[in-house]
């Protein structure tokens, strides 16, 4: 049969067309190999940025890091729940106990930590006491003074002296005192509200007036508001 000019470039594409598709076939199964996973289609991956790593490259998540256990103190005494409950109770401007005992200006730690002696049972003396009154300036020296504070349990041992190296034995309802400038004398003083051990560390958190707060941090009063400032306490027994 004749076949027109038309008929034979067609015929001539058509076997083209097969021998390349013959010919990919072969290159793709000399690539993948006999052994490769069968796929029904083939196409060709998005060209990544070099420094990308492959997926089968991504680290696979780690199991999570323990939580590290904080140690809770020991169940606290009526006592010292007492104490606690006044201070916590007392320790904001806006609930001051101030019509029994007044207010010491800008100066009133002390002040409030003889309220939360008294709460915990303490009794007054002749060089240790307040008319309650509601004038803080008619209490006694010991009562409102830091140093003279410190002065009054050194000479009646009502609290055994700890330094800061001595954290492991600091309790909830303890007194901490500061000295910020190093000086001897004391600056500040509060009520041990909590104390956290996490392993080897200890923190300490207190109740004060003057710059009022329930859990101020020891490490930050030392270290940020009076950098090199130390602290102190008293174990209260």
């Amino acid at each position: 049969m004749q076949l027109t000019r038309w008929q034979r470039l067609g015929l001539t594409a058509a076997v083209g067309a097969v021998l390349a598709v013959g010919a990919t076939a072969l290159v793709v199964q000399a690539i993948e190999g006999p052994d490769a996973p069968s796929t029904t289609a083939h196409t060709t991956a998005p060209a990544t940025d070099a420094a990308t790593p492959a997926a089968t490259d991504r680290a696979t998540p780690t199991d999570p890091v323990d939580a590290v256990e904080v140690e809770s103190g020991p169940a606290l005494s009526a006592e010292v729940s007492a104490q606690l409950d006044y201070v916590l109770a007392h320790w904001d401007e806006k609930d001051y106990n101030s019509a029994d005992w007044g207010v010491l200006g800008i100066n009133d730690c002390v002040n409030f930590a003889s309220q939360a002696m008294i709460a915990r049972g303490w009794t007054m003396d002749d060089v240790w006491s307040s008319p309650k009154n509601g004038n803080a300036y008619d209490a006694s020296a010991a009562w409102r003074s830091s140093t003279a504070f410190m002065k009054y349990i050194a000479a009646t041992g009502k609290a055994t002296a700890l330094t800061d190296q001595q954290r492991d034995q600091v309790k909830v309802g303890d007194i901490v005192q500061f000295d910020w400038d190093n000086t001897g004398d004391r600056d500040h003083t509060g009520i041990v509200s909590k104390v956290e051990r996490t392993g080897d560390a200890i923190s300490i958190s207190f109740a004060g007036h003057t710059l009022n707060s329930d859990y101020r941090s020891v490490d930050t009063a030392i270290t940020e508001d009076h950098p090199g400032g130390t602290a102190y306490y008293w174990s209260v027994p």
